[in-house]
């Protein structure tokens, strides 16, 4: 896309009614009439050269909505999770936009533009002191890829917060032209505790994302506005204990995560830089302290 047309997409955004459109998209998504949901699927499938045969299901028949096949189990054994001690593993397949040290509490989205780690975390100074020259790698998944999120280390969760916000695009033009995008959408913020010290896994919600699903949160639906909300992450019954590679939850619709560590907790492969594309469960860095 051109600089010119990537400006244009990105006023167009500032008019469109994000959250109707995505609540229209929410709505296509689960219509369970066979014929109009094997169109969309076949469809998106031609248009995005999905890897049917990663699948578990057969597609498009094996899923009752389009949002199923959106948010398809694969095949046993096709992610295998590097299980050497001390790696930390992608938790998604996907495109690295960013990778780093988050300096002077700052994060690099796009080349010449900055967001603040306080604004993202939507929480107090002290709370990100923890994570200032910390590691942080940002993913964008893609609508061929996977959407299914997996936890990047052995670790328990400890907290999880739901921020709403806007719903822009998080493609590659966008990011790249508009300020402060991760910290203007809503989002879900995930905090674990785990050999590495505290981590944050952050779900970011985007255009046409219906929702964010995990199993201590159930399915969130996007709010324009409103309070940041503390989720109960233990009424569910959930086991909090999760280990590498193990499912955190899902996008309905594809986004971006931010996978965030502390200071001196992690080195990542030098090769781990924009534009890299990963496979979840891949090695993207190793932890300084090695698990006993």
């Amino acid at each position: 896309m051109s600089r010119l047309l990537a400006w244009l997409f990105v006023i167009l955004q500032h008019v469109l009614p994000k959250h109707l459109l995505t609540a229209l998209v929410f709505r296509v998504a689960r219509i369970r009439v066979h014929s109009i949901k094997n169109f969309l699927i076949r469809g998106f499938v031609d248009l995005y050269k999905v890897d049917v045969d990663e699948a578990e299901m057969p597609v498009p028949d094996g899923f009752d909505t389009f949002n199923d096949f959106f948010t398809r189990q694969l095949i046993a054994g096709v992610r295998p999770i590097d299980e050497a001690a001390g790696t930390i593993v992608s938790p998604v397949d996907g495109t690295v936009s960013a990778a780093g040290k988050i300096e002077s509490n700052r994060l690099l989205q796009a080349k010449g533009l900055y967001y603040s780690l306080t604004d993202l975390l939507m929480t107090d100074i002290e709370d990100t002191r923890k994570f200032d020259d910390g590691d942080y790698a940002t993913i964008y998944l893609a609508p061929h890829n996977y959407h299914r999120v997996h936890s990047p280390l052995a670790a328990n969760l400890v907290a999880a917060r739901y921020v709403p916000g806007a719903l822009y695009s998080v493609n590659q033009s966008t990011v790249s032209l508009l300020p402060g995008l991760f910290a203007r959408n809503e989002r879900l913020i995930c905090h674990f505790d785990g050999d590495a010290g505290p981590m944050i896994l952050v779900f970011v919600g985007a255009l046409h994302v219906g929702s964010i699903t995990t199993p201590w949160t159930g399915q969130i639906r996007p709010r324009r506005r409103g309070v940041v909300h503390d989720i109960d992450i233990s009424r569910r019954g959930h086991s909090l204990q999760l280990q590498k590679g193990e499912l955190l939850g899902w996008f309905n619709m594809g986004s971006t995560v931010i996978v965030l560590l502390p200071r001196a907790a992690c080195d990542f492969l030098p090769e781990l830089v924009a534009g890299k594309t990963l496979k979840m469960g891949e090695s993207i860095g190793h932890m300084r302290r090695t698990p006993t």
